[in-house]
């Protein structure tokens, strides 16, 4: 596939296929990175874009909800995004956010952020949130599907999983294995490009082969982790107030202590509130700028 122009962003100093590497800002802020504007030509639909520039399906289009992401328009400008907002709370170890389907390192002693894209569990088997530390690293790791995980393939596809699957092609693992905890919940690579940056997983966290290497090869056993669910993230920046909205999980009411942090956040000034409430709705997954009046 050939890519057509770049506009490379400022505050982003390694980006192609692999992880998108911010400077930290000071404690106050939690903007980091600037959008690419990608400029097609023939060829450039949006699985190969995700994995050029190492973005998650979802998130592409959310960002670009007017384009065909199969036959996108030659000459036009597809919007990649990599502007946003640090999740809430400590930066130290690995944080998922689940609804923005991105994982976050935090390397100790590096005034760093790495961000992946990642796929989660699908609707009915959802990836839990969870306040843990990698238990276990695993190279080449064998699959044993659980019973439950056997038995739910051969009702859909009417096929019967084997009770454990060796390294290679056909491994779902991939060829690294980082386990949450104690549980029987992964972290892990993938033998379906297709299913990162989306709910496809039956609960673990599916990223690139390239990706899961470097994290593989970067975190220690022990390293803290930590899965969040915030489609909605807020900042008070030096220049106004940013916002940025993504698809929420599910249609329940949204945690209480964002809900009420929203409540304060929102503007009294009508444009601004306008404007937020655009960005609620289209939930395009990319922090905004508030205008003022």
């Amino acid at each position: 596939m050939r890519l057509g122009f770049l506009l490379f962003s400022a505050g982003i100093f390694l980006n192609s296929c692999f992880a998108s590497v911010y400077q930290l800002p000071k404690e106050n802020s939690r903007l980091i990175g600037e959008n690419v504007e990608h400029q097609v030509i023939e060829g450039d639909y949006f699985q190969a874009l995700a994995e050029y520039y190492n973005v998650g399906m979802l998130a592409l289009l959310a960002a670009n909800p007017s384009v065909d992401p199969f036959l996108p328009v030659e000459g036009s400008t597809v919007t990649i995004p990599k502007r946003m907002l640090l999740p809430y709370g400590p930066r130290e170890g690995i944080v998922i956010n689940l609804s923005e389907l991105r994982l976050y390192y935090f390397p100790p002693g590096e005034n760093l952020v790495y961000v992946f894209p990642v796929g989660i569990g699908k609707q009915g088997l959802s990836t839990p949130k969870v306040s843990s530390y990698i238990g276990e690293k695993r190279k080449n790791p064998t699959w044993r599907p659980t019973q439950a995980m056997r038995e739910r393939y051969k009702e859909e596809h009417g096929i019967e999983l084997a009770k454990e699957i060796p390294p290679g092609p056909n491994n779902p693992f991939g060829k690294y294995a980082m386990r949450i905890g104690t549980s029987e919940y992964l972290i892990h690579g993938s033998n379906q490009r297709m299913g990162i940056g989306l709910r496809a997983s039956s609960g673990c966290i599916r990223m690139y082969d390239q990706d899961i290497k470097w994290l593989f090869d970067n975190v220690k056993q022990g390293t803290k982790i930590k899965i969040i669910d915030h489609p909605i993230k807020m900042s008070y920046e030096h220049d106004g107030k940013w916002l940025e909205a993504h698809q929420p999980l599910s249609d329940a009411a949204p945690d209480m202590s964002i809900a009420k942090a929203l409540k304060a956040f929102l503007p009294s000034a009508k444009k601004e509130r306008e404007q937020a409430k655009q960005i609620l709705k289209q939930r395009e997954g990319i922090a905004q700028k508030l205008l003022v009046d």
